[in-house]
């Protein structure tokens, strides 16, 4: 994907970075006695994947709690929550439920949870997060009433009676959820950790990565220390920390390779699932609502105006046109007001859109990072927005066509983490013009992704003196049929030059191997002929081997 050399047969590595790429024949001249040589045998290596939204650390930690993803009746949600009635732990959580996918069509409450646990506090979210139940117990526990009143930004859900059902809405979860036992920072560690192995097994060498408090920030901090984080993070961090982030004078690009400040993301709707996206007409299928707009016009201007003068990125988290207005209003007015140079803004997700705003997109230089599984779970958009205004959900080919640059990642634990299921729902998307060509589904998820962080000159591509973050797969994405692209085997992850994940189906590739020494390269080796390879697409996708060489030598540098 190196537009200088779109494809290649071999690769050569030198400590963390790429240092050439080119034929069998001319890489293995770089080899000596001291070469590691992996022959990959006709696989398939791509610049290593970059999620650009994700919540890594959350992901790991919800490991520990009810995953409900697949629960299909409010009974079974039921029969879970009561399984967990007698561990040890206080509270009992969880995430994934979807009253759409539920045999009943409804809305857990309160009721249903006191049935299996009347004295135990359970708080569970829903699939997108903006949407949790809590038992009586919870509401108890957080002092929530009939005289409760709504936070703002959040709706509690009540009955005839005024009575609360247990559904809080966006900003009304974190009544809550205060009250919830924090994790320790050794459990943030062991959470970021056990997802960032699930990471590199999916082909992932980077996330963007949103991070809920201190905590997870420290943990990637201490593991990164201590040599022990997988792949790399960019992060954002919630307003709420933006005191401490200015007093301490950190701007965007802060850190290293492995973990560096992005800046900051902020809420302004909620989610279609939950009838929470900031609309501008009313959902079809409940008329009398437009969602929810966590900020006002005024306040989020206020918000974005001070992260855009302290030099931080902002990721706008907006789906609801209504938002995304919001959002490009925002943005404009720091733009006119106190320009930078190169600010590169973004909106997360971007998910109901109109030809005007994909306008406004492009003149403001906005970034569109959108999850391409959402077009997947999001199976009932019609029902939600209406014939005519579904066609603008999730406008990935619009963006395109329209010179948006347009980065992905999938919201994970929202969305499945795996990369190539992103990549097949941009090109598989069916009923729809906004289906996208493997090519551009790829590079939203290498190219465009290192340009979204300010890292297109050591990410994204396979390059000369580019970091050495490579994915092996046991097939093309180009070649196979496009419904069958997240089936393709992750054989190996490269993240800075060493194999952070090795398949148990991949064979055994090393030809030769000495004892390490204080510099290393390497090099990617292919069986297949150049002349075969070198095709006039720019695309890595015959980058086919990677050789480890362990070098004495001194002298190499980077362009």
């Amino acid at each position: 994907m190196d537009s200088t050399r779109p494809s290649a047969e071999a690769v050569a590595l030198f400590g963390e970075h790429i240092l050439a790429i080119g034929s069998n024949k001319t890489i293995k001249q770089i080899a000596d006695s001291e070469t590691q040589i992996v022959d990959l045998r006709g696989a398939t290596v791509l610049p290593g994947f970059i999620d650009c939204h994700s919540h890594l650390v959350e992901f790991g930690l919800s490991m520990r709690n009810l995953d409900l993803r697949e629960t299909r009746s409010i009974e079974e949600l039921k029969s879970l929550v009561s399984n967990k009635t007698t561990e040890a732990s206080r509270w009992i959580l969880g995430r994934g439920w979807d009253q759409e996918q539920f045999a009943e069509r409804r809305y857990p409450a309160k009721y249903d949870l006191d049935e299996v646990s009347p004295d135990k506090p359970v708080f569970l979210r829903r699939v997108c997060g903006h949407i949790a139940v809590a038992n009586s117990a919870a509401l108890r526990e957080a002092k929530i009433t009939s005289a409760t009143t709504d936070p703002v930004g959040g709706i509690i859900d009540r009955d005839n009676s005024g009575e609360p059902t247990g559904i809080l809405r966006e900003q009304a979860t974190d009544l809550v959820e205060r009250y919830i036992p924090e994790p320790s920072a050794e459990d943030c560690e062991t959470a970021a950790l056990a997802a960032g192995r699930i990471a590199v097994g999916a082909g992932l060498t980077s996330v963007h990565c949103i991070i809920s408090s201190e905590r997870e920030l420290r943990a990637l901090l201490n593991l990164k220390l201590e040599g022990r984080l997988p792949l790399r993070f960019y992060v954002f961090i919630p307003p709420e920390q933006m005191g401490a982030i200015k007093q301490l004078g950190l701007t965007r690009g802060f850190g290293d390779d492995w973990v560096r400040l992005g800046g900051i993301k902020l809420f302004v709707d909620g989610s279609l699932g939950a009838r929470t996206a900031a609309l501008e007409a009313p959902y079809t299928d409940q008329k009398d609502n437009r969602g929810v707009a966590i900020y006002t016009q005024k306040d989020l201007d206020r918000v974005v105006a001070e992260c855009h003068l302290e030099n931080l990125q902002v990721a706008i988290h907006a789906i609801g046109d209504r938002a995304i207005a919001m959002a490009l209003d925002s943005v404009r007015k720091v733009k006119s007001g106190a320009p930078h140079k190169d600010s590169r803004h973004r909106i997360e997700h971007a998910s109901v859109l109109n030809p005007e705003l994909v306008h406004l997109f492009k003149h403001l230089e906005v970034i569109a990072s959108v999850q391409p599984h959402f077009v997947v779970s999001d199976f009932w958009i019609e029902q939600r927005l209406g014939r005519e205004r579904s066609k603008y959900a999730y406008s990935f080919s619009s963006l395109l066509r329209a010179g948006v640059m347009t980065v992905a990642g999938s919201d994970c634990p929202i969305e499945p983490l795996s990369p190539l299921q992103g990549i097949q729902a941009a090109v598989t998307r069916p009923g729809s013009d906004e289906a996208i060509g493997v090519e551009d589904a790829v590079k939203m998820y290498t190219r465009n992704a290192a340009y979204a962080s300010f890292e297109e000159k050591t990410k994204g591509t396979i390059s000369p003196g580019k970091l050495a973050d490579m994915v092996v797969l046991s097939r093309d994405p180009y070649l196979v049929p496009a419904n069958s692209i997240k089936q393709i085997d992750v054989l190996m992850t490269i993240v800075g030059g060493r194999i952070v994940y090795s398949s148990p189906s991949c064979p055994k590739l090393v030809k030769k191997e000495h004892n390490a020494t204080d510099r290393a390269s390497s090099v990617l080796k292919s069986n297949r002929k150049e002349d075969r390879n070198l095709q006039t697409r720019q695309t890595a996708s015959q980058q086919t081997a990677f050789i480890k060489v362990y070098s004495t030598r001194d002298q190499l540098t980077f362009a």
